[in-house]
């Protein structure tokens, strides 16, 4: 059974903090400053699997008691034991789960971008096909995907683009639970539309994520810091999408970021979204160095554009995709690219449970 010394604090806490955001959003007034609402909502629902685990518990733990109680008298009672007493490990597993260290950032929403790289038109056009693989990902998990901007290629490829990625309620596993995995470099493998020959050709594209908390405190930004440009947006094939010098592009001098948001409709509004996109970035990065600083000698989890090794292979011949960090292999890549990638991703949250109980 689970060690429950150390149970009742953590419990305890969890069990104020529900009760008090419970109050807290049956307050009209909370209402009022949705950003607010939202916080103490995403809040309540990260422990809700923890509140409900927690009841099926107790109402397990006494349902056996009970059990326990009556089984010299009446054998039917005896009889429910061994499968009560089942229920109850397995629940007391489960909360001890719950309770365990996790990714702070699991229940936010998150900025992903995709880049173009080795392979010149080859790759640019991959990289929109990775990017429609996640759009139809977000899709099937009713997630809301925001283009911010994007810069195509003379064949309409993605020469570089950059989404917003928001699960519509709030949840204890949210986007980046999910889709932290997908940063580094992917390569695929087959003949492209631009080959007259048949040759099977192998190019990569970039794929940068990073969690967009509701609120960035920790970063401040010095507008000495920015270079700010303003251009006209452009759709497909070049084509002007608007009349205006609307679009923004944000370059952050010190670490050579680059932001652009060309989706609103004003420059004003342009600049607001690359700010906050900025901010959630630079967290992102600030993050990154301190884990390599706390992580000095261990596997790096950092998941950037700029690692030199593929994390993935996507080879249309053979309709296979391969993750090279945990073996993963399947013959399914076309509906892999139509964005069914729950069990690839459960297999890297699976590898990276055990690594870190191992670690633990």
């Amino acid at each position: 059974m689970a060690d429950k010394s150390a149970a009742p604090s953590a419990i305890d806490d969890i069990l104020a903090e529900y009760a008090g955001l419970e109050t807290q959003l049956a307050d009209p007034a909370l209402h009022n400053d949705p950003g607010a609402a939202r916080r103490v909502g995403k809040r309540f629902a990260e422990l809700g699997p923890v509140m409900s685990t927690y009841n099926r518990l107790t109402s397990a733990r006494d349902d056996l008691a009970a059990a326990e109680e009556l089984a010299a008298d009446d054998a039917s009672f005896a009889a429910e034991v061994p499968a009560l007493r089942e229920q109850v490990e397995d629940l007391e597993k489960t909360l001890t789960d719950l309770l365990a260290p996790r990714d702070p950032h699991d229940a936010d929403d998150v900025v992903l971008e995709v880049k173009s790289g080795e392979g010149g038109e080859e790759s640019a056009l991959f990289a929109s096909d990775l990017a429609r693989m996640y759009i139809r990902y977000a899709e099937r998990h009713g997630w809301k995907v925001e283009v911010l901007g994007v810069t195509y290629s003379d064949l309409d490829g993605y020469k570089e683009a950059t989404f917003s990625i928001r699960s519509k309620e709030p949840s204890r596993d949210g986007v980046w639970s999910r889709l932290k995995w997908e940063g580094g470099v992917h390569r695929v493998q087959r003949v492209p539309v631009t080959e007259s020959q048949g040759r099977i050709h192998t190019s990569a594209a970039g794929v940068l994520v990073y969690p967009e908390p509701d609120e960035v405190e920790q970063v401040q930004i010095d507008e000495k810091d920015l270079r700010v440009d303003v251009y006209r947006s452009s759709g497909k094939g070049g084509q002007g999408v608007n009349t205006t010098d609307s679009a923004v592009r944000l370059t952050h001098l010190p670490t050579g970021i680059v932001v652009t948001c060309q989706n609103e409709r004003s420059q004003l509004q342009n600049k607001i979204r690359a700010m906050q996109v900025l901010a959630a970035r630079l967290q992102a990065l600030a993050e990154e160095q301190a884990e390599q600083e706390a992580a000095a000698g261990r596997a790096s989890q950092i998941r950037t554009v700029d690692r030199s090794e593929r994390i993935r292979t996507y080879n249309f011949p053979e309709n296979r995709i391969a993750d090279h960090r945990i073996g993963f292999k399947a013959h399914n890549l076309d509906s892999v690219l139509d964005g069914n990638l729950d069990d690839l991703l459960d297999a890297l949250a699976e590898a990276d449970r055990t690594a870190r109980l191992t670690a633990e």
